[in-house]
């Protein structure tokens, strides 16, 4: 286990502040107290969390030519069929995997193949579990092409607490299937939008693991 490079500075404000709560309220209140001891115990839980967030497992990839593999750790919260407004302009099948703060919030490539299109949108930040967010929270669209013409669209949705999405490829260039697409720092979703003749292999409410688990196949 790693800590991610999106972590970081997160991590190093996150120790500064906590020192400097505890200092500060160790000067003022010199005389060591129960309150003390909880204050360290909130302090310790909270750079821990903190820490956790930003983890970085290594994982062996379960994928193939014809398989797509899950980009994000997280619940799957969305198993529909819906018409795709920004690129596509058409019917798809979306599947969105919801990522709590206890999850691994690093985003990987579904398939491998070439980036075609990609767009920032900033947005609101509601709760990224509600279905307005794929279309009114802060967001990050990226569609990649598979060798044998394939398009995934795959959706960068911040929630009510993200604040900071980050996505790595650019248009034009290729990508390979495990290959990290991004980060979402916070609880966020990921939204895979995919061809109607797509074999789903995962079900409603069903837990999943990037880079592991197969979502479906092209």
């Amino acid at each position: 286990m790693t800590i991610h490079k999106e972590g970081y500075t997160t991590i190093f404000l996150g120790f500064l502040f906590v020192a400097v709560v505890l200092l500060t309220f160790n000067h003022i209140f010199p005389e060591q107290t129960w309150v003390h001891f909880v204050l360290y115990v909130v302090g310790l839980w909270f750079f821990i969390m903190i820490v956790r967030f930003f983890r970085a497992p290594k994982r062996e990839l379960n994928g193939g030519e014809n398989i797509i593999s899950c980009p994000a750790d997280g619940k799957v919260v969305v198993i529909e069929k819906t018409i795709e407004p920004e690129y596509f302009k058409d019917e798809r099948i979306q599947v969105s995997i919801f990522m709590s703060a206890r999850n691994v919030h690093i985003n990987w490539f579904p398939i491998s193949g070439m980036i075609k299109y990609y767009l920032y949108h900033p947005g609101k930040h509601m709760v990224a579990f509600s279905p307005k967010s794929s279309l009114e929270n802060e967001r990050a669209t990226t569609v990649i092409q598979s060798v044998n013409g394939k398009e995934i669209l795959i959706r960068q949705i911040a929630g009510a607490v993200a604040r900071r999405i980050v996505t790595y490829p650019k248009v034009g260039t290729p990508e390979v299937q495990g290959d990290e697409l991004g980060f979402i720092k916070f609880g966020s979703r990921v939204d895979l939008l995919l061809p109607l003749d797509t074999q789903l292999e995962i079900t409603l409410n069903q837990i999943v693991r990037g880079k592991q688990t197969i979502i479906g196949r092209i």
